[in-house]
């Protein structure tokens, strides 16, 4: 019979978990491989072997959090609107940060920074959103740059999120806020043609 695994899978995975609130709600120095194995309830020979070491550990825990919310956005399906588009990947983008306080934290607390690009990588994590503000230019919706609109509408985002994840917005405050303030940002982008008409729409309803 052979010797019982004790760096499995169920403690990789604690590793990581621990190791994402930790870095979430404390200084990453503070962040040691006896500190994480300890919360974790394993051994620091667990550390090495299953991550080769602290900053394996923590690039565990960015992959993780990258991953999330590209896949959160990824998920989302596209439509004949980019506009309807930007909004709905807002929404998922919101709702996976409120549903993964602790990964948001480390995706944009300075364990991984967010650097809009005009590029769109295999896993950039607001891929998708680059892709769909491209659209938008392409197809005369918004004017400016991608990389501005981007970082204009992240801003939104990452303000809005970041206030609801500290208590400072209810439930009620917090859903009204995001749903004016996303679009009035949008509208901040569109070209003047498509500004008319939203504010037609807007009169008739």
């Amino acid at each position: 019979m052979g010797r019982p695994r004790t760096n499995d899978e169920a403690v990789k995975e604690r590793l990581v978990v621990c190791a994402t609130e930790m870095l979430a709600t404390g200084p990453r120095e503070s962040v040691t491989v006896r500190s994480v194995a300890a919360a974790a309830d394993a051994s620091t020979t667990a550390v090495y072997s299953l991550f080769g070491g602290k900053d394996g550990l923590i690039a565990a825990v960015r992959d993780r959090a990258v991953t999330g919310l590209f896949e959160e956005l990824s998920a989302v399906p596209g439509s004949r609107d980019p506009l309807a588009d930007l909004y709905a990947l807002a929404v998922a983008y919101r709702a996976w940060g409120c549903g993964h306080r602790h990964l948001y934290a480390v995706l944009f607390g300075g364990v991984q920074s967010f650097e809009p690009s005009d590029a769109v990588g295999t896993r950039d994590p607001v891929g998708p959103l680059i892709a769909v503000i491209d659209r938008a230019v392409t197809d005369s919706v918004l004017a400016g740059e991608t990389t501005s609109i981007a970082l204009s509408l992240w801003v939104t985002l990452h303000g809005l999120v970041t206030l609801e994840l500290a208590g400072a917005l209810d439930t009620p405050t917090a859903e009204a806020a995001f749903r004016s303030t996303v679009h009035a940002t949008l509208r901040g982008w569109t070209t003047p043609a498509v500004f008319r008409e939203l504010r037609h729409a807007d009169s008739a309803t």
